[in-house]
């Protein structure tokens, strides 16, 4: 079966269990290469035409008031077709409970119907948020499977996590 990485991360600060931290590799895009180390998966990363701040609190303020607007800012480049893969892993951080607005421009535009859809989250206490309730209104027609959700301060040590999962 082929696979697909579809992801959104962020470098910049990050909150990492009580204090910020500035990060220039983004958490999510080091789990979307764990993925892809174990399956073999072709990686698709979704950036914003309009880059988020680097400042922490910028970044949420502005995060924020996309959520609330429901906003789906333009991206950088648009994957048209996912018609070649069977497994759909769809990766982010969890912004106010919410994967980033980027990532569900992106996602909008693809037609998930017979996908198996895989979701996995970095955060640093959010858990998955509302992302699985999310992806099964936006990936209509997909077998969404459980998700995988790790602390952003954990990721560099969460390879085999990431390759139990991938195996359920």
């Amino acid at each position: 079966m082929k696979s697909l990485v579809i992801y959104f991360s962020h470098t910049g600060d990050n909150y990492f269990g009580g204090h910020i931290q500035n990060i220039t590799k983004g958490n999510t895009e080091i789990v979307a290469e764990y993925i892809q180390e174990f399956t073999g998966a072709d990686l698709f990363k979704v950036e914003g035409v309009k880059p988020y701040p680097t400042d922490y609190q910028e970044c949420c303020d502005v995060a924020l008031n996309e959520k609330n607007s429901n906003a789906r800012p333009e991206i950088k480049k648009n994957l048209s077709s996912i018609d070649d893969y069977d497994i759909i892993y769809i990766g982010s951080p969890v912004w106010w409970g919410y994967p980033p607005m980027p990532l569900l421009t992106q996602l909008e535009k693809l037609d998930f119907s017979g996908k198996i859809v895989k979701p996995f989250t970095t955060h640093e206490g959010s858990g998955l948020g509302s992302v699985m309730s999310v992806y099964k209104q936006v990936c209509k027609g997909a077998d969404i499977k459980p998700g995988l959700a790790i602390k952003g301060s954990a990721v560099k040590n969460s390879k085999k996590s990431v390759e139990n999962w991938i195996k359920q």
